[in-house]
């Protein structure tokens, strides 16, 4: 790593977001920008590879979401939204085009329950039909799509953006492979040597340590590789804006399941987390998690 002093060996490297390419992002980060929760998905879709972006949003008025389809160089070939001033049907559907066909989102959330986040936890369906086949279908009740299609495509998600707020623990839930178990994932910082300059980076999975980082003064990015669910899972961390930056600035985790993906320094994982679908072409799957201190 030239970007590092040698002491952080081959395990310094830098996490860097998209969004932090211009110094405005990097500065001002809105309530509304982290209030979300993306979901990338890659299915096959009017005869070709897609790709589907699903984000859920939460604001003062309640809950929505919005549906993308891109191809997978990332250009946009439709986008749906369902905002909050319509969201009063908790169950509906809408039409879009791709390549001159039309596609329908299906949607229930009238029993929805949600947690702290904008994402639904359970008690809803969200499914994408083309010619009567669902190519997307996320949520726990599948049985009311089934009523309404013939079969279930192949779907693989990719990748999952999530905003999280804590003052020293940060948790969320997380999924490695598609129909495996959900883990409880928590992220805890605290000042476990001698003093407050002292502090130590813990990741629990199922309330069992699985990563433990001493001097992370002198740690705050780098990276290592954990075995969850009998899968080699890299992680990388930047707690830079945490011990060094400014009140509102986010530390930055990733983890990441691509059998493929290298170890190249900074490069590979900017890679991965400006172009999400740098991994479509193996069967891994990438959590990006972005902490947020609050008092």
């Amino acid at each position: 790593m030239k970007d590092f002093p040698s002491c952080f060996g081959e395990n310094g490297v830098q996490v860097a977001d998209a969004s932090c390419t211009n110094a405005s992002a990097t500065t001002t980060v809105t309530k509304a920008s982290q209030n979300l929760v993306t979901n990338v998905y890659q299915t096959k879709l009017v005869g070709k590879s897609r790709l589907i972006i699903v984000t859920w949003f939460k604001n003062l008025v309640g809950h929505c979401f919005s549906v993308e389809i891109d191809d997978l160089s990332g250009k946009s070939l439709c986008k749906l939204d369902v905002k909050p001033s319509i969201f009063s049907k908790r169950k509906g559907s809408k039409s879009v085009e791709v390549d001159f066909v039309t596609i329908d989102v299906y949607w229930d959330l009238t029993s929805c329950k949600f947690g702290s986040g904008p994402e639904p936890i359970e008690g809803f369906y969200m499914g994408i039909v083309c010619k009567d086949d669902v190519v997307l279908l996320i949520g726990d009740l599948k049985k009311d799509v089934f009523k309404k299609t013939k079969c279930l495509s192949n779907s693989m998600r990719l990748l999952k953006r999530e905003h999280v707020f804590g003052k020293n623990v940060f948790g969320t839930k997380v999924q490695f492979k598609d129909h495996g178990q959900i883990h409880d994932l928590r992220i805890e910082c605290e000042a476990f040597g001698p003093g407050p300059d002292e502090p130590c980076l813990v990741v629990r999975l199922d309330s069992k340590i699985v990563m433990q980082v001493q001097h992370l003064v002198w740690k705050f990015r780098g990276n290592c590789t954990v075995s969850v669910d009998g899968l080699p899972v890299e992680v990388y961390w930047d707690v830079h804006n945490w011990l060094f930056g400014s009140s509102t600035g986010s530390a930055v985790f990733m983890f990441q399941t691509c059998p493929g993906f290298e170890k190249s320094g900074a490069f590979a994982v900017d890679r991965a987390m400006v172009n999400p679908w740098s991994c479509s072409q193996s069967s891994g799957f990438c959590l990006t998690l972005y902490a947020w201190k609050s008092e």
